[in-house]
């Protein structure tokens, strides 16, 4: 009956781990998804301003900062690169999101 007594403990610590664990699974899988939606906010915004410049000023951006400069674009740079590649003023830029 002493041996009884004795499992009491290591199950509770088994068990407090356990929840632990889910715990951080939990805060890490939301921090993923949040980064996710920002990245898909980024694309949307980028899409966007470039669609705008064109309707607007009858030419694509002829770089990323231009949309910085005249559409407000902002990001946060230290989280995401942005590879803009423009084709010609008349022509759909390529560009991509890259998470850092």
């Amino acid at each position: 009956m002493g041996k009884r007594f004795d499992i009491y403990p290591i199950i509770s610590v088994i068990i407090f781990a356990s929840i632990v664990f889910v715990f951080v699974m939990a805060v890490e899988y939301s921090g993923r998804s949040s980064i996710e939606k920002q990245q898909e906010s980024l694309e949307n915004a980028i899409s966007r301003d470039i669609v705008q410049c064109y309707s607007i000023e009858g030419m694509y951006p002829p770089d990323l900062e231009y949309l910085e400069q005249h559409y407000g674009l902002t990001y946060d740079k230290s989280i995401f690169f942005v590879d803009y590649q423009p084709i010609a003023g008349n022509l759909y830029p390529d560009y991509t999101v890259i998470l850092r």
